[in-house]
């Protein structure tokens, strides 16, 4: 299990299933300090954190820390340059090894 900054919890495993599930081998951090619901990037790591496991969705979940802890599992690497699946802009994130 990995403790979100905000309150809350997730186990990376589920994060590494929902990856999987999306035919990527990656996904973007795009942390967003708005609300849920004006949340622009629905494919990200902060949107998923949202709503998988963080106490308040209406709060930037997927901070540098949180994504240190997910590298240091081993399970990913950091990348600053990947494709974001909702923008096609280049964005940070994690991809998995």
């Amino acid at each position: 299990m990995i403790n979100l900054i905000n309150g809350g919890a997730f186990d990376e495993n589920l994060l590494i299933s929902h990856i999987r599930d999306s035919e990527r081998d990656f996904i973007i951090q795009g942390q967003q300090s708005c609300s849920f619901a004006k949340h622009t990037k629905p494919q990200s790591l902060d949107y998923w954190l949202r709503t998988n496991g963080a106490s308040n969705q209406d709060t930037k979940q997927a901070q540098n820390e949180v994504v240190a802890a997910l590298v240091e599992t081993g399970n990913f690497e950091f990348v600053e340059d990947l494709p974001c699946p909702d923008s096609n802009e280049p964005c940070k994130g994690i991809r998995l090894l």
